[in-house]
């Protein structure tokens, strides 16, 4: 008898990445697609559309999307999970269900509901609830706040026949596993192979990041314009191999689903979700053909007993404004003239009775003002003026924004426009992050169809326990001899993403052999000197020794993260970037290997 094989679609990375994944995925002959679309910032967008609109509240994409290819997923079977809920996850499913009822189909659509804690949020008030990092209070008043469900309503729904489940707010890697748990019938507490299927899920979840998109040898992908879309070969065991369908561009190494493994999670050892402490640090990858890597060794042990919850908060308003500036000095006309607009602003404001700014930030882009002191390119003679403005009253950035026009004639020659127009005031959102006992939040509730409201039953107890800290045998030796100075780049690939106000930054060896070098390099102290023009600290390293990589986790890194920072950075995109800049002293004979090997 032949194994069970269970192929996965990841279709969507985000809201607004291509509609063409799901022709390409559905003609590749997938059982399952998964689709991701929130993100905390996209849940507060969410939010503002609903209030504006009660039958709004989740991406319309999705279901102009999904539309084209609805025929062809009824016709082969091909069965959908996907978290398009948002914050309205009943009225995405009854959007979706007019559209099927108009092309006359027959697909059963279950919404998965629970994830909303906003009922909960007086009673956690007064209970003198803290933000989980900077222990902050709970804010006065919230846009929303999710928990981030697990696995389990998901796999209730398949096994209650749903062809199509809809969630709000979960675990992105939920979306695969609890196709994979109804699947293979994984039990609550197989931990293991619950480890796995979530690393099925969060290689998934960015789509195109695991066929190539963001690669640190990006110049080796080709064809970007059809890049193709993953697709995850499941075993019963927990094992897997990533492709992609024929015919399309991007890459598949050991290389690209490493840095995906290792995006935006802290530890990889305890990668906290709600059905499972995921271990990732002795994964396996191997190439077993053009595009093809086998994934192996996930592990897991008991979750907590807490949900995490993303909560967000409106905190006054912002405006933002860009002008071009030509010619010798560009950058340093930029920054004069971004502080005459503060400073007019600041005299009308005295004159009239209103408060300063909350808060401001210039930027000349163009000059690498992400650098800092360490920008190379302050002699630029083109840059783009990016002036971000903060107030508590929306009339005071109106008035901001009238006085814009007035710099072509009275400030900086070369100034050549005023890109967009006068900004408009848009509200500020931040980011609320706090822990909540499972048992508090009950039982969360799937309803296909037309039937009835079924509570699903949830395990609220949990048995987490950190990982024992071990030493980590270096791979091999290094050589004796002098040594030559290199950048990292050379050595390791990065990727970086952001949690929060955090951010983490992965580094991989290219050669298992690399790996104590880099230990020995790269230590948290070094890292945060590096960034330290961006981050705070405290950073953390840790250990992920089936992948050769070290994962740092640094906090206070992002200015406030998500929509709140007011860089051009806000999810630490370009950190791992900077990281493959840092200089590395480095065996000679190793460097003599390297220009073979890249001239040959």
């Amino acid at each position: 008898m032949a194994e069970k094989l269970v192929r996965i679609g990841g279709a969507s990375g985000a809201w607004g990445d291509s509609p063409g994944a799901l022709g390409q995925l559905v003609g590749a002959g997938v059982d399952y697609l998964m689709m991701d679309y929130l993100a905390e910032v996209t849940m507060s967008l969410l939010a503002r559309a609903r209030m504006k609109d009660t039958q709004a509240g989740y991406p319309p994409d999705f279901i102009a999307y999904l539309k084209s290819v609805l025929p062809e997923i009824a016709r082969q079977g091909v069965k959908v999970s996907t978290n398009a809920g948002g914050v309205n996850p009943s009225g995405c499913k009854r959007a979706l269900e007019g559209v099927i009822a108009e092309l006359g189909l027959s697909l059963r659509v279950a919404v998965v509901e629970g994830d909303d804690v906003m009922p909960f949020t007086d009673r956690l008030r007064t209970g003198g609830l803290r933000e989980a990092v900077s222990g902050d209070a709970l804010p006065g008043r919230l846009l929303t706040a999710n928990a981030y469900l697990g696995a389990l309503p998901i796999k209730a729904a398949f096994d209650c026949g749903a062809d199509i489940v809809i969630t709000g707010r979960c675990a992105d890697s939920a979306l695969a596993l609890g196709i994979l748990m109804h699947e293979f019938g994984w039990a609550t507490d197989d931990y293991d192979r619950l480890g796995a299927g979530s690393l099925v899920g969060h290689i998934l979840e960015c789509g195109p990041q695991a066929t190539g998109g963001t690669f640190s040898d990006w110049e080796t992908v080709p064809d970007w314009h059809n890049i193709g879309y993953p697709i995850a070969e499941c075993r019963s065991d927990g094992s897997f191999v990533v492709s992609k369908p024929d015919n399309t561009g991007g890459l598949i190494v050991p290389g690209v689903i490493a840095e995906q493994a290792l995006y935006e999670i802290g530890d990889p050892a305890a990668y906290l979700l709600p059905d499972v402490t995921a271990d990732f640090s002795n994964v396996r990858l191997t190439q077993i053909g053009p595009d093809k890597v086998r994934v192996e060794n996930a592990r897991g042990r008991p979750p907590t007993s807490q949900y995490k919850v993303s909560a967000t908060y409106q905190d006054g308003y912002r405006a933002v404004a860009t002008v071009s500036i030509v010619g010798p000095n560009a950058a340093l006309k930029a920054e004069r003239t971004g502080k005459a607009l503060i400073a007019r602003a600041r005299m009308i404001f005295k004159q009239k009775g209103l408060s300063d700014f909350a808060a401001t930030h210039i930027e000349a882009l163009g000059a690498e003002a992400s650098y800092g002191a360490k920008s190379a390119a302050r002699a630029s003679r083109e840059v783009l003026l990016r002036l971000v403005v903060e107030h508590a009253d929306r009339g005071a950035l109106e008035i901001f924004a009238r006085e814009l026009g007035s710099i072509g004639l009275s400030c900086a020659p070369g100034t050549t426009g005023i890109y967009a127009g006068r900004p408009k005031p848009t509200p500020v959102v931040r980011l609320f992050t706090f822990f909540l006992d499972k048992s508090v939040l009950g039982r969360p509730r799937i309803q296909i169809g037309d039937g009835p409201i079924m509570d699903v039953d949830v395990p609220f107890q949990g048995g987490y326990a950190p990982p024992r800290q071990t030493n980590v045998p270096d791979a091999d030796s290094m050589p004796d001899e002098s040594t030559v100075e290199l950048p990292l780049a050379r050595l390791a690939y990065a990727r970086s993403g952001d949690k929060g106000n955090s951010a983490n930054i992965a580094i991989i060896a290219r050669k298992p052999k690399y790996v104590p070098l880099l230990r020995r390099e790269l230590t948290p102290e070094r890292m945060l000197e590096h960034l330290g023009h961006l981050v705070g600290g405290p950073a953390e390293r840790f250990e992920a020794p089936g992948l050769n990589a070290l994962n740092f986790l640094i906090s206070d890194a992002l200015g406030g993260g998500g929509m709140a920072s007011r860089r051009i950075d806000p999810q630490g995109k370009g950190y791992g970037q900077m990281a493959l800049e840092m200089i590395v002293k480095v065996p000679k004979s190793w460097a003599e290997e390297l220009t073979v090997h890249e001239t040959a």
